[in-house]
């Protein structure tokens, strides 16, 4: 009797090894849960890239890992194909890295978007190592997010700034009131620099009203200019928004 014959007639009648069964659901459902807590949160923010696309990202990467772990179990039983499984989790990190890029943009001399991409490329992760059999790894990643998320930008406040760094102040105020004048010259008073003055009107209300928003940057701290430009006659609303870092 050939042995080679006889090893291969067991082999072909065993079962796939792992295959599709309740564990590899588990693994596809931890995947859809991480990263949808992920796509929460950038929903609640109203950024570019919300809840269905975290979700499709997390689940979509997750997916492909088990496709590369229990997707070729058939080739591999025939001892001619020999397996990588860890090359979809290389192509997962080139090919979410496309779809990161599409969310970056430059806006009036501001980069808007990275972090939008890197949570993107983030989630990806999540969803390829909740697929991958190590659920830890991926829930810990997850809570990693929400605390650079949450807790990283109260910190950034509260570092000194450097003279160069660039600020955004928006500012609302009726057209024709001649407050675009005094709004310049109370920034230039207190030694901030204007790189850039952008207008434009906001819709509603019965007195047309004009959206600024000035890019400054100074030795004094952008708050005290908020502050001086709030108790300036007929303005509206003032906001400020650190111009280093877009989401």
């Amino acid at each position: 009797m050939n042995p080679a014959g006889a090893l291969a007639a067991p082999l072909a009648a065993a079962p796939l090894p792992g295959g599709e069964g309740w564990h590899q659901v588990g693994e596809l459902g931890l995947a859809l849960l991480l990263s949808s807590l992920i796509g929460v949160e950038r929903e609640f923010r109203q950024k570019s890239a919300g809840l269905r696309t975290y979700t499709l990202v997390g689940v979509g990467s997750a997916l492909f890992m088990l496709v590369s772990k229990y997707g070729f179990g058939d080739l591999v039983l025939t001892g001619k194909v020999a397996l990588d499984p860890s090359r979809v989790a290389a192509q997962i990190v080139s090919g979410v890295g496309f779809l990161g890029a599409g969310l970056i943009f430059v806006q009036r001399g501001s980069v808007r978007g990275l972090t939008t991409a890197a949570a993107v490329w983030v989630v990806a992760a999540v969803g390829a190592a909740a697929a991958a059999g190590l659920p830890i790894l991926a829930a810990l990643t997850t809570v990693i997010y929400f605390l650079v998320a949450l807790a990283f930008p109260q910190l950034t406040r509260r570092l000194p700034r450097s003279q160069t760094a660039v600020s955004g102040i928006q500012v609302r105020y009726p057209d024709g009131r001649g407050i675009l004048r005094r709004v310049l010259a109370a920034a230039t008073d207190r030694g901030f620099i204007i790189d850039d003055v952008v207008t434009e009107a906001s819709p509603g209300g019965r007195h047309r009203m004009i959206e600024l928003t000035l890019h400054v940057h100074g030795r004094a701290p952008v708050d005290e200019l908020v502050a001086a430009l709030s108790e300036l006659e007929y303005v509206a609303a003032v906001q400020a928004a650190d111009m280093a870092e877009e989401d």
